[in-house]
């Protein structure tokens, strides 16, 4: 099944400040836009990446793809957005028409905190739904109000969602529901489940995430900043990672989240990643916060065939809630097939958009052990990966 992923971005963000649209102003030294398409670029499930950007942001949305060294094979040109969030939904599933992918997921870029769980969720929730968004619970109570501000209703809040996206929907069905809304002078709608609902289709929501956040006003910016960076006096930590798999009958293996053509396969409880493995338990160990067994334990059923970049992801983020960020991620790859070389940019852009670091923060390396133990008879794959962490002193 094919997936392609809109990435709307034609709004101007007046209410954030700033002088420039929100999803052009810096965060953690790249632009907020940066953040999302990263995310999206590398994430295996997504085949397609369409930024919808207003016309006067063309030269900004050039400037920072060029800067950030996005990956381009799955990056369309942008399609100029509409006078509304509705109309530049429908001029981007417009032109993906052409493509005709079987689902498409549509996001907000101002949503920079996007993790890999949450599009493998949505890609699973729209595949299994045909039209389904992330939604967290309601955890306050919510009054409704009439024009005089007196309460006139208390709704069950076990019943409520505050809806998120990336949001993901059959194309063909979300295509049509914005043509005849278009057609029907109906442009009010806040987002495209609402639009969907107004179509007939059934709307199902999935499992958002509390961190993925919208950033609106000045203070988010504020409260992103403080999660993705340690401020003055952090204290510099180390932590280092080592994982080795048995190989077996197959055609592939799994490192740092690219599927690499080989001859033989690996033997694993999850997809057997050694080099995103490694990586997470030298995140952990900067942090002090055990391995990935203690919180992925192999005993879980849950965890069978897992996509390690689940993991990885779930390591940043701790870093993150402490406050901290990472400074490098480095791995080396230690087996006699298959060879790293030709698969080593893409490793580390897939690395680098799972940790939301700058490429030059991660490097990749490969060695043999010119053909001694185990590795030298191509009987299994080892890495093994060390991480710098800057933390708050007063998280450290």
């Amino acid at each position: 099944m094919s997936v392609a992923a809109i990435v709307v971005a034609a709004g101007r963000g007046a209410r954030a400040g700033g002088g420039i649209p929100k999803q052009y102003r810096a965060l953690a030294g790249k632009p907020v836009i940066v953040h999302a398409l990263r995310m999206l670029l590398a994430h295996p499930s997504v085949g397609t990446v369409l930024p919808v950007v207003h016309a006067d942001d063309r030269p900004r949305f050039d400037d920072a793809v060029s800067a950030a060294g996005l990956p381009s094979d799955k990056l369309r040109e942008p399609v100029l957005g509409g006078a509304t969030r509705q109309d530049s939904v429908r001029r981007g599933l417009e032109a993906l028409n052409a493509e005709a992918p079987d689902l498409v997921l549509v996001h907000d870029a101002a949503r920079p905190f996007l993790t890999p769980g949450l599009v493998a969720r949505a890609v699973a929730a729209g595949r299994a739904h045909g039209a389904a968004v992330p939604g967290i619970p309601v955890t306050d109570t919510i009054k409704v109000v009439d024009e005089r501000a007196r309460v006139v209703e208390t709704p069950d809040r076990t019943r409520l969602r505050a809806v998120q996206t990336p949001q993901a929907f059959a194309f063909p069905a979300l295509l049509d529901a914005h043509r005849w809304a278009a057609e029907a002078g109906r442009l009010d709608f806040p987002d495209d489940g609402a639009l969907a609902e107004w179509a007939g289709l059934s709307v199902t929501v999935f499992d958002g995430e509390p961190g993925n956040v919208k950033l609106t006003h000045e203070a988010d910016f504020a409260e992103a900043e403080r999660r993705l960076g340690p401020g003055p006096g952090a204290a510099l930590r180390v932590g280092t990672g080592f994982d080795v798999h048995a190989l077996t009958a197959g055609d592939h293996v799994w490192l740092g989240g690219v599927r690499i053509p080989a001859e033989r396969g690996i033997i694993a409880h999850s997809d057997g990643d050694v080099v995103l493995h490694a990586l997470t338990d030298a995140v952990l160990g900067a942090l002090a916060e055990g391995d990935i067994g203690v919180h992925f334990p192999p005993s879980d059923p849950q965890w069978r065939g897992a996509s390690s970049d689940r993991f990885l992801a779930f390591a940043i983020e701790r870093v993150r809630l402490r406050g901290g960020t990472i400074d490098n991620l480095d791995v080396t790859v230690l087996c006699e097939a298959p060879r790293i070389g030709p698969h080593r940019d893409l490793i580390r852009e897939t690395i680098a958009a799972i940790a939301g670091v700058p490429l030059g923060a991660v490097s990749v390396k490969a060695t043999t052990t010119e053909r001694l133990g185990f590795i030298g008879r191509g009987e299994g794959i080892a890495a093994q990966a060390v991480a710098a962490v800057r933390l708050p002193p007063e998280r450290a």
